[in-house]
């Protein structure tokens, strides 16, 4: 092996190992061994590696009492402690939101605030780097503290030019360099992502992903949209566009007219506005559309219809499913408020059309984080871009 494909080799164990050591927060290296799969002595040199690079620390648990059984217990790995921060922004089409978290990935503040943000790109820009500045100031820190920034757009980014795509989702924004545009707000680097990428890696980190490594996220809020995290990693596609699932058509002709300019797409039957138009059209008077979803599904015409929605979401992800074969897909955004309801339904539509064996070994969980899975994920990107760097 060259030397430069083994330093690639050791530094991709060395992430590996990091990675794990963050989601136990306390783990021995036997344990790293069984959980990720490497040699005991790549296991060694990645944990040496990450001592020396002070991103790690190994501690001698408490003494045992008398008559715990003989021999030393075995020392834990943990995270190190780090004086900086990290900041995660998630950009809706009609919120923002920013948290901060030291490097570990302990949140330590989060604000969110509605706002026209397909319309108002630059008062978005203004009134994240606010919430931002806010934030800082009540954990008695200044953005001299920041050491990376992540932030997630409803939109698909160009992986050439980390601009959003030319796409009708986000027309307000053209011409616009979002990263450069925070940038200069904040005084950092600003690391651009996917929502749904972002509330993948949320999940991941933080809710129901939590032990997977290979997953479909699916996002249903004013858009649709799926990220595929395949050996715990996003899988982006040639362009930056996998996952647009939101239009893939239903139907060869007839349905309502999408935003992209074809008709029958998932997201005109599946979105939060769709959502909205149906709970006002069959609640009872008594009945306010709101979310979480949970809170109004006990109304019998809103259960079956979020019920019929599930199938046919369901339905959209079967295909995926026979093609890449996740251990589990979760459901998230507005419609994944609708917890366990939602989640049978979107498993009853997949069993009909996936084939037997592949649909029958695929989990759907609703995601733990609701609408916080996005901004979790762009702290969790944040912080994986901090540790990067320092190691």
């Amino acid at each position: 092996m060259s030397a430069t494909r083994t330093a690639v080799a050791m530094s991709r164990s060395r992430s590996q190992v990091l990675e794990a050591i963050r989601q136990a927060n306390g783990v021995t290296r036997g344990e790293l061994h069984r959980l990720i799969g490497l040699s005991r002595s790549a296991v060694a040199d990645a944990v040496q590696g990450l001592i020396e690079a002070r991103l790690v620390v190994e501690e001698l648990p408490p003494p045992r009492g008398k008559g715990a059984g003989a021999g030393r217990p075995a020392a834990v790995l943990r995270p190190s402690a780090d004086s900086g921060l990290v900041v995660g922004l998630d950009f809706g089409h009609s919120h923002i939101a920013a948290g901060i978290a030291d490097t570990a990935g302990t949140v330590l503040g989060e604000r969110r605030r509605a706002l026209d943000v397909d319309h108002r790109p630059r008062d978005a820009f203004d009134a994240v780097t606010a919430l931002v500045l806010e934030l800082l100031v009540e954990d008695g820190r200044t953005i001299d503290d920041v050491r990376t920034v992540a932030a997630g757009l409803p939109a698909p980014l160009d992986l050439r030019t980390g601009r959003p795509h030319s796409h009708p989702v986000l027309a307000g924004w053209a011409g616009l360099d979002p990263a450069a545009e925070l940038a200069a707000r904040l005084g950092r680097p600003v690391a651009l992502a996917n929502d749904a990428d972002l509330g993948a890696l949320g999940e991941l980190r933080y809710g129901a992903a939590r032990g997977l490594r290979d997953f479909v996220y699916v996002k249903v809020s004013a858009g649709l949209g799926a990220s595929l995290i395949l050996d715990r990693e996003v899988h982006r596609g040639a362009n930056g566009l996998a996952g647009e699932i939101g239009h893939i058509r239903l139907s060869e002709r007839g349905g309502l007219l999408c935003r992209c300019g074809n008709r029958g797409c998932l997201e005109t039957v599946l979105s939060t506005n769709v959502m909205e138009t149906r709970f006002r059209e069959l609640a009872s008077s008594d009945t306010d559309p709101v979310f979480p979803l949970r809170s109004c599904a006990a109304d019998p015409e809103i259960a079956t219809y979020l019920r019929e929605a599930g199938r046919t979401l369901g339905r959209a992800l079967a295909d995926l499913c026979n093609w890449v074969n996740p251990q589990a897909v979760v459901v998230g955004g507005v419609f994944g408020t609708a917890g366990q309801a939602a989640a049978h339904a979107v498993r009853e539509g997949m069993l009909r059309f996936a084939a037997p064996i592949e649909g029958a070994g695929v989990e759907v969980h609703t995601g733990e984080l609701g609408l916080r899975a996005e901004l979790m994920g762009a702290v969790a990107a944040a912080g994986r871009k901090a540790r990067a760097n320092t190691g």
